[in-house]
């Protein structure tokens, strides 16, 4: 049994090392370590090829992607090394179906276990998928100001867009041309100095097989917009003061100090999902690793962000993939998550939000979640906006 004290209540890279950074362009990629391996976990690619992926989550939910890849968890009960790894290449993973203009993989479920000590799961989509579904029934109440679609359906179908990591300019280069350190098991990604992605996995023969993966994730369009506004990075020199080194011994700690500034400050870049509060919900327990995804504490001021990790028992972080919410993501979700707070009460939310009640109607709007209120509070809404001119 999973009590809340396992879930994650913040993201921390403790076990792990920051490394000095690498930067090609706008990417800067932060390598990050793991000294202590112990390869009772482990992490396998599995591609899939077809332009569509439908996953029925349930009797009347579907979740529908561009998936191009899962990834295969193996772990051990008493701690001893995975073995026979690999085995799971050959596995059949639902049904596809190939039509003249378009191939489609159909699966059923995010997380599905084959075997006693064997799980697959979508890496991202699990998190998105989590993120989407978030308040997805709608009023619970039949407040008269909603519509009948609502009441009905809920928030009906959502879509959020994204972009794939090929087309964020840099970062294919990147990832080709710089070093992958010998126990390196993770990066943060940075565009433009603004944290894209984190990505950690077991053991350092996990990401070397699972490095090039980082451009078959999705991300944000402020991302995508940033590669392309901006050819560099802020400069970040370090040096050693040379009147100080006077042998091998001061040259040694010197090094050490810079390495040990350089992990605090490029840890202070991340503080937007390192250390923030999370809401985060258990998905799957297996063995002694708890598979979790979470979302940070909703400020609507700051940069957000939705993920998926592994941890162990005892709290140590074993794997992590996170997506950036762009600034309307979060505002759709901030919105709702404050309606399902105050009941789907209208006047009580704008009320705490510090709004009248037909510019928190404009406020739903301008998210695209005016089709959840009925035509009379919309137009008049509109009408009163209209008379402010």
């Amino acid at each position: 049994m999973v009590s809340k004290r396992n879930l994650l209540a913040d993201i921390s890279l403790k076990g792990l090392e920051i490394a000095p950074s690498q930067v090609w362009g706008s990417v800067r990629i932060v390598p990050l370590l793991r000294h202590q391996v112990r390869n009772d976990l482990r992490l396998l690619r599995r591609r899939y090829d077809e332009d569509l992926t439908i996953i029925s989550l349930d009797k009347e939910m579907n979740y529908c992607s561009y998936v191009p890849h899962g990834l295969v968890l193996s772990w051990t009960d008493n701690g001893s090394p995975v073995g026979t790894y690999g085995g799971q290449l050959f596995k059949t993973d639902g049904k596809q179906l190939n039509h003249s203009c378009v191939s489609v993989r159909l699966m059923h479920r995010m997380v599905k276990r084959e075997s006693h000590n064997q799980l697959r799961f979508l890496p991202l989509h699990l998190a998105m998928e989590g993120f989407l579904s978030m308040f997805f029934s709608g009023p619970d109440i039949a407040w008269r100001e909603y519509s009948k679609y609502a009441l009905s359906y809920g928030l009906g179908s959502r879509v959020e867009s994204s972009v794939l990591g090929r087309y964020i300019a840099g970062l294919e280069d990147a990832l080709r041309v710089f070093e992958i350190h010998s126990q390196q098991v993770g990066v943060l990604v940075f565009v433009a100095e603004a944290l894209a992605s984190a990505f950690v996995v077991p053991t350092p023969e996990d990401y070397r097989l699972l490095h090039n993966s980082l451009l078959e994730d999705f991300y944000g369009e402020l991302l995508y917009q940033y590669a392309l506004l901006h050819d560099t990075t802020f400069p970040m020199n370090v040096s050693l003061d040379e009147s100080k080194i006077n042998n091998l011994q001061d040259l040694r700690v010197a090094v050490e100090n810079m390495r040990a500034d350089w992990a605090s400050f490029q840890g202070f870049m991340a503080e937007g999902l390192l250390g923030r509060s999370l809401n985060s919900q258990k998905v799957y327990t297996a063995g002694s690793f708890i598979l979790q995804r979470f979302i940070t504490d909703l400020n609507p001021k700051t940069e957000n962000h939705i993920g998926e990790a592994i941890i162990r028992d005892n709290g140590e972080l074993e794997y992590l993939k996170t997506y950036r919410l762009s600034k309307m993501q979060t505002r759709r979700v901030y919105l709702l998550s404050q309606l399902a707070k105050h009941n789907w009460n209208l006047d009580a939310t704008a009320s705490k939000l510090g709004h009248t009640r037909e510019e928190f109607v404009l406020r739903l709007e301008n998210v695209g979640f005016g089709y959840l209120l009925n035509a009379e509070i919309r137009q008049a809404a509109l009408k009163k906006a209209k008379g402010k001119r």
